[in-house]
């Protein structure tokens, strides 16, 4: 059941004591997880306030919780970015809700990103390179996930398996992902610290700055390149070329030739990703919607001639099936990197990686230019938009 805003203000007075909200809005969230709001309080005070709408979300913003108590004041002095502390929590029956003090700026869409000034794109490059340069001990002391890249490989391989159970992925897509990940050679990567839930929504914004990052609730050692499948998916290659350069040049460790291949999967899977979880939940919208998007995403590939993820050639057949003998194999290295600039796959579309990728990922690194929702505390909330000063 979707919670108003006006129901988690009642609700931030119980979890913080001595708030009282003034003002609220909604907020920008996943939607299928969970209801946000911002605050205004009596004192000028912002807040943000997250309610789960299912148990497996509350435990998410429970893990949250014990990352952010990981970030120690010496780690987050670090940072070039601020970070979520949790002012108070609330726990109804299996679900809690908590509520943050604010952090300035906004969020943009991706479009407003790809079209913003050299420096905020300079500032995110350096934002993902300083979460990917987070101490691994940060992670392992706080009990969460680490995976080799064959563990990682290993674990995407069963939820390909996974989703292709459900009988709805179509099979092109589904012998292109295999591919991908039987490519031993896109996997040789340097596991590092990854945000795990990184894109545009997670980025606060304030003028040419970004002024914070929030949603740490997927925190773990594994691939890098999770962390840039937004970017991938954003279809602006200037863009991608520019915050990966700017990435590249703050990382400490050399990122792998691979990386925006891998995260092009990354991009792709997370469809798949999205089925299995609509089938979960038995919800038919989200099952209908993402089984379209599927279909849009193989349509596309298939007219356009989608660029192949994997570094190895791929066979692919013809409708008539390999018995009748039309089998045409992948075009040349050359030709799929020409394939890889040109293709207009909304969903996926790489920008070129050079053709000395073919080398392993650990050569030399690519040069710069590669509770009591009946609290009296909110009875006479007047509810308006709560706009940043």
């Amino acid at each position: 059941m979707r919670r108003e805003p006006i129901e988690l203000a009642a609700v931030a007075t119980a979890a913080v004591p001595g708030l009282t909200p003034t003002a609220v809005s909604s907020a920008p969230d996943d939607p299928a997880d969970f209801d946000s709001a911002l605050l205004l309080d009596s004192e000028g005070k912002r807040w943000r306030v997250r309610s789960p709408r299912h148990p497996e979300a509350s435990a998410r913003l429970e893990t949250e919780f014990l990352v952010l108590r990981a970030f120690v004041p010496g780690i987050r002095a670090e940072l070039p970015f601020l970070m979520p502390t949790v002012a108070g929590t609330v726990r109804q029956g299996a679900l809690s809700t908590f509520v943050y003090s604010h952090l300035t700026g906004s969020t943009r869409s991706v479009e407003e990103l790809s079209a913003a000034s050299a420096t905020l794109v300079c500032e995110i490059g350096t934002a993902m390179a300083a979460i990917h340069d987070l101490p691994r001990a940060l992670v392992s002391k706080a009990d969460l996930p680490s995976y080799t890249p064959n563990e990682f490989r290993q674990r995407r391989l069963n939820e390909l398996d996974q989703a292709a159970t459900t009988g709805k992925i179509p099979p092109a897509l589904l012998l292109r992902w295999e591919h991908a990940l039987e490519d031993v050679s896109l996997w040789r990567f340097n596991p590092c610290v990854v945000h795990g839930d990184l894109h545009e929504d997670n980025l606060l914004v304030e003028g040419d700055r970004v002024t914070a990052v929030t949603g740490w609730t997927d925190l773990r050692i594994g691939d890098p390149a999770d962390d840039l499948a937004w970017l991938v998916a954003s279809n602006e290659p200037d863009f991608v070329d520019a915050v990966l350069r700017h990435y590249t040049e703050n990382r400490r460790d050399a990122p792998d030739m691979h990386v925006l291949r891998r995260a092009a999967l990354s991009a792709e899977f997370a469809l798949a990703q999205y089925l299995v979880k609509a089938v979960a939940a038995n919800d038919l919208a989200m099952i209908s919607e993402a089984e379209s998007m599927l279909e849009t995403l193989a349509g596309d590939i298939a007219e356009h001639g989608g660029q192949s993820i994997s570094v190895e050639p791929l066979l692919q057949t013809s409708a008539e099936g390999p018995e009748a003998g039309n089998v045409t194999t992948a075009a040349p290295a050359s030709a799929r990197e020409t394939d890889f600039t040109s293709a207009a796959v909304p969903a996926v579309h790489v920008t070129p990686i050079p053709a000395a990728e073919a080398h392993d990922s650990r050569d030399a690194p690519l040069p710069p230019e590669a509770a009591a929702a009946d609290d009296t505390a909110t009875a006479a909330i007047t509810v308006v938009d709560a706009k940043s000063p």
